[in-house]
């Protein structure tokens, strides 16, 4: 543990430093923010050499564990009430943009020949909730932690990219605000940013955001569901054939059934406000530490050397995605 002190604590002094940036600029999400903390300590001289020395052992179990423990209390921003409240009809065109988002994602990915998990992870990202989804699927198939640094990168550019760009593409697309935070909700892939880009359309657009987001979140545990399975059946697939034997991994990792059981109670109505809150704190805490921990290894030489491929095939998915909710908001606020 003594190893892990280190680390901990600078993550959560960068946390700190991560609200009070939002705090003054409230555009910022805290959890973009934490990442961009996390590049630069990583990058900068001096403290590179912290992060990547003492601090290392923390900051590692930081983005692996502290991630697991966010999406547990991400489960309590979701209320199934409120998702169904958006009619069948709405259902269906959220997973179905899910579902494309994926495997459009995915087949460009592949395409800019990305290796196949990590274009796994980038899809996950971009169609579900960010770096939650990517931390999610990265346990369920058993990627390394360090693996899932670049996807991460990814989809904090893109999601932040989406901040700037969406809000001036509103009035040349005549957008009223109802479907500007359809649109939003429908492909920003983290909350936090959905949250920062819907704002600036007002409070109607606001509000069909995040439910069509946390729609999209909801869709966490099916998918990594799936995920389990399939890697579940390979694991036994190769045991059968005689390959290497290996415990088979878990179907659902606990963490994501802990994700469930958060949305299940919040769906019950029994929590007041100020447990809501509280939870919230916490994600926000744990993720915040987690992203600072993950963009603490980023090497932005090394990122440029060998990410360029997969910043093109980030954007290229990114376009695609965006088409799709745009397509999808038309009919969801209609």
């Amino acid at each position: 543990m003594t190893r892990l002190v280190p680390g901990l604590l600078t993550a959560a002094a960068a946390v700190a430093v991560a609200f009070v940036v939002h705090g003054l600029l409230p555009a910022l999400p805290a959890m973009t923010v934490a990442v961009v903390l996390g590049v630069l300590a990583a990058n900068l001289p001096g403290a590179g050499t912290w992060t990547g020395g003492p601090a290392r052992a923390g900051l590692d179990f930081a983005g692996k564990h502290l991630m697991r423990g966010g999406i547990v209390f991400l489960g309590l921003k979701v209320s199934v009430m409120d998702v169904l409240d958006l009619g069948w009809v709405s259902l269906l065109l959220i997973v179905a943009v899910v579902a494309a988002s994926f495997a459009g994602t995915y087949a460009i990915s592949r395409l800019f020949r990305l290796p196949p998990l990590t274009s796994l992870l980038v899809a996950t990202g971009f169609a579900i909730c960010g770096a939650s989804a990517i931390g999610a699927m990265a346990a369920v198939r058993r990627i390394r932690h360090a693996d899932t640094v670049l996807p991460v990168a990814l989809v904090t550019l893109c999601g932040t990219l989406a901040i700037g760009v969406l809000p001036l593409l509103s009035h040349p697309l005549r957008l009223s605000a109802e479907v500007f935070g359809a649109w939003t909700g429908a492909s920003v892939h983290d909350v936090g940013q959905v949250v920062a880009t819907a704002q600036t359309a007002g409070t109607a657009a606001l509000a069909i955001a995040v439910v069509v987001k946390l729609t999209r979140v909801l869709l966490l545990a099916p998918v990594v569901a799936l995920a389990g399975v399939h890697h579940r059946n390979g694991a036994r697939a190769l045991d059968a054939a005689g390959g290497t034997s290996s415990t088979m991994p878990p179907v659902v990792p606990l963490f994501v059934l802990g994700f469930v059981a958060m949305v299940a109670l919040r769906s019950t109505g029994w929590l007041a406000p100020a447990w809501l809150d509280t939870g919230a704190l916490l994600q926000d805490v744990l993720l915040g530490a987690a992203l600072f921990g993950l963009g603490s290894a980023v090497r932005i030489g090394t990122l440029l050397h060998t990410g360029g491929r997969a910043l093109l095939a980030a954007l290229a998915s990114w376009l695609l995605i965006a088409v799709l909710g745009l397509a999808a908001a038309f009919q969801i606020a209609g």
